[in-house]
Formats: structure tokens, sequence, C-alpha cells
């Protein structure tokens, strides 16, 4: 995957980062960082320069987030709500009202979360599902999505760029970064899970 991405890099240049950032932005195993700290490494020894990696990252950060966004808002909230009142609610003892509850609850936090979420790995792409499922307002998405992805863009790539051939070393400390983010993210959803169901289970037993 790695030779994949730098070969591609290398012959088209910005947009072949744009488009591998769109992709790795759809299809989050891509790893943004390899294209990110390569591209700023490329900076060092060809016609590619700092800000337009940046840009050309960032614009493909967007288009990424725009494709998720619109498949967010297609299975929406009406829909999911159809979708738990029959058998695949009964197996996961989901409610209308639970899905409502998140809807409500991604009206009030979801602006921060779009933008935080930029800087985790894997959530920074599919955080932009939840909000078209929530039908978050547009611009407003749009301006957190790019102020998030162009902030993670310009540190990869800065440090890419300062680094220069030990760009590698820079995407072994992320891809250490990201395993013990994605291991923190599953116990706190593992947690989560308990926390709902036990808290479901008294609401039951009360009524």
């Amino acid at each position: 995957m790695q030779e994949f991405i730098i070969n591609l890099m290398n012959q088209f240049g910005y947009i072949g980062i744009f488009l591998l950032i769109a992709i790795e932005n759809i299809f989050p195993p891509i790893p943004s960082e390899v294209i990110l700290t390569f591209g700023g490494y490329m900076t060092t020894y060809s016609n590619l320069n700092v800000p337009l990696v940046i840009l050309s990252a960032t614009l493909g950060s967007l288009l990424g987030a725009i494709v998720l966004y619109a498949i967010g808002k297609i299975l929406n909230k009406e829909r999911l709500m159809k979708i738990v009142s029959g058998k695949v609610g009964k197996i996961l003892h989901l409610k209308k009202e639970d899905i409502e509850s998140a809807d409500k609850w991604f009206d009030t936090k979801g602006e921060k979360c779009v933008f935080f979420c930029r800087f985790i790995p894997i959530v920074r792409s599919l955080i932009s599902i939840p909000a078209g499922m929530s039908e978050m307002n547009i611009p407003k998405f749009l301006i957190y999505t790019t102020i998030g992805s162009l902030i993670w863009n310009s540190v990869l790539v800065v440090v890419g760029s300062i680094v220069g051939e030990n760009w590698e070393n820079i995407v072994n400390i992320f891809d250490t970064y990201s395993t013990i983010t994605l291991i923190v993210l599953i116990i706190i959803f593992i947690l989560f899970v308990v926390w709902f169901y036990k808290k479901r289970a008294k609401k039951q037993q009360v009524s």
C-alpha cells in the first residue's frame, strides 16, 4: 500500500495528493500519515511546495467529507427509526427514542465533534456520516471540517518537510498514536455499551 501511494504521488504530484486524501477520507484504512508526511518530504526534492501540498490535501479532505456527509443524509434519522422499529431494533434493544436522543445530542455537540474528531484516526472520516444523518448545517459542517483538516494536514506536511528523508520515522510514531487511540476508542465504546444497557435495564425495572 505504502509503495503504491508513494508511486502515485511521485507521478501525479498535487492531483495525486488530492485524490489519495479524498479516498482516505472515504476509506479510513488508507494511511493519511503516509500521504501527508511523504508529501512534505517531496517538497524537499521536487517542484512541489508546502502551501500547495497542504491546500491539495485539505481540498481532498473536504471532498471525502462531503461524500460521507451525503451518505449520512441518505441514511437519515427517519430511515434509522424505521430500521430500529423492526427486527434490528429488537436484536440491539434499541428504540426510536434512542435515535431521537442521539440526534438531539449531535444537534448540540455536533459542531465540536466535527472539529475535534479531525485529529482522531478513523473517526476523523466517519464523523461526517452522523453529521449528515442529523442534517448538520452544511456551511458550518464545511467550516469546521476545513479548519480541522487544515490543522491536521499542515502539521504532518510541515513535519514531513522538516525531517526530510526521515519521514518514515514520523509515520511510525503516528502509527503508534493511531493504534493507541483505536484501543482507547474500543474501550470507550465497550464501556458506553455497558452503561447504555445498564441504564436501559434500570428504566425497565422502574416501569
